[in-house]
C-alpha cells in the first residue's frame, strides 16, 4: 500500500493510492499532564485556547520541521492508520510512505522525519522536497530540460524553486507562511484596538477578507476577542484594507524572497520562466490578488494551481506511484 503525506506545520494531508487524499486534518495534537495523547487533528484544533489546565494542544511541527519528535511520532501513526483503516490490517508488513520535507532542511530534521515515519509503522519511507512534490501535484512537466517556477506557500514555510530536468536548480526556503500571516493579523489588532484575539480567529479573518493588493470592494466583518484594558469580551469591525496594511511584512519577505530566487536563475531558465510564469500552491496561494502582487513586483506572469491546497500531497503520491522514474529527484537520507 502506498501513502503519500503531506506533513506540514498546519495541516497534514494524506495521499493513499487508487483512493485520493483520504485525510486533510490540523497538524494538531492534545497531551495530557501525563503525556497521553487525548485527541489529534480537527479534534485537538477544536481545543486550542478552550482546554483545561491539565490538558495542552500542542502543534508539534514548527516552520516545517519536528519540534516535538515522540508526538509527531504520534500522530503520524495516528494518521497512517486511518488511512489503512479496514483495508489490509492482515498484512504484517506497514504501507510504504513518501513524506514531503522543506527544501531548505538539514540532514538531522529529514533523518528524523523519516525515523518518526518508520516508528509510525511504515515499512518504507521516503523524503521528496516540497517544491518538487507541488510541482508534481500541480502537473507541472518537471522531467525536461525547459525550466518550471514553483512558489509553495505553506502553514509555517514557502518554498520557491526553480526546477528542470526532474530536480531543483535554485531554491530557498522561507520561515514565513500562513502561521506568520495569522500572528501578523493577531498582533496589529492587539497594537492598534487594544483587543486581543486567538490564532484561529486571526485565521479566519485572513480567510474572509484578507487580500494582498486593494479590492474594487471593501470587505469587512465583526472581530470577537478580549479587550486588554478593560478585560471584557468586545467586538470590533475590522475592513480587508487593515488586513492589507497588517500583513504588508510577511508579503514583503515572500517577495524578497522571489526576486532573490529570480535572480539567481541561469539566463537560459529564465526565458522559460517569463514565457510559462509561476506556479503558486499551498494555502498561502489562495490568499487574494497575491499572485497579482507577485506579477506586479516581479513582472513575471504569475498564477495559481488547480486545486492549489493538495498539490503537496497529490505529489507526494504520484512520486511514490512512479518511484523509479522520480528515485533521483528524491532527498537522500543520511
Amino acid at each position: 500500500m502506498n501513502i503519500g503525506i503531506d506533513l506540514g506545520t498546519a495541516n497534514v494531508l494524506v495521499h493513499v493510492e487508487g483512493r485520493g487524499i483520504v485525510i486533510q486534518e490540523p497538524s494538531v495534537v492534545a497531551v495530557d499532564d501525563e503525556g497521553r495523547i487525548r485527541a489529534v487533528g480537527e479534534e485537538a484544533r477544536e481545543m486550542i485556547g478552550r482546554t483545561p489546565g491539565n490538558i495542552h494542544a500542542i502543534r508539534p511541527m514548527k516552520d516545517g520541521v519536528i519540534a516535538d519528535y515522540v508526538i509527531t511520532e504520534a500522530m503520524l501513526r495516528f494518521f497512517i492508520n486511518k488511512a489503512m483503516a479496514g483495508r489490509m490490517r492482515f498484512r504484517v508488513q506497514g504501507p510504504q510512505v513518501m513524506i514531503s520535507v522543506p527544501a531548505g532542511v538539514t540532514s538531522v530534521e529529514k533523518r528524523a522525519v523519516k525515523d518518526a515515519a518508520l516508528k509510525a509503522g511504515a515499512r518504507e519511507a521516503y523524503l521528496i522536497e516540497e517544491p518538487l512534490a507541488a510541482a508534481i501535484g500541480a502537473n507541472v512537466p518537471i522531467s525536461g530540460p525547459s525550466g518550471n517556477m514553483v512558489i509553495d506557500i505553506g502553514g509555517g514555510t514557502s518554498e520557491i524553486a526553480v526546477i528542470a530536468l526532474g530536480g531543483i536548480v535554485v531554491s530557498t526556503s522561507l520561515r514565513v507562511g500562513g502561521t506568520r500571516i495569522d500572528e501578523a493579523i493577531a498582533s496589529y489588532i492587539r497594537k492598534k484596538y487594544n483587543l486581543m484575539i486567538g490564532e484561529r480567529t486571526a485565521e479566519e479573518v485572513k480567510i474572509e477578507i484578507g487580500t494582498a493588493l486593494p479590492l474594487e470592494r471593501e470587505l469587512s466583518m465583526e472581530v470577537r476577542g478580549r479587550d486588554l484594558i478593560a478585560g471584557l469580551p468586545r467586538t470590533i469591525p475590522i475592513t480587508s484594507s487593515e488586513v492589507m496594511e497588517a500583513i504588508e511584512l510577511p508579503l514583503q519577505q515572500l517577495v524578497a524572497a522571489v526576486r532573490s530566487v529570480l535572480e539567481q536563475t541561469p539566463p537560459e531558465l529564465s526565458s522559460d520562466i517569463i514565457d510559462k510564469g509561476m506556479v503558486m500552491s499551498g494555502g498561502g496561494a489562495l490568499l487574494r490578488n497575491i499572485d497579482k502582487l507577485l506579477t506586479q513586483v516581479t513582472g513575471v506572469p504569475c498564477h495559481v494551481a488547480e486545486n492549489a491546497l493538495n498539490c503537496v500531497a497529490l505529489g507526494t503520491g504520484e512520486a511514490l506511484k512512479h518511484y523509479d522514474f522520480f528515485k533521483k529527484s528524491l532527498v537522500q537520507s543520511f
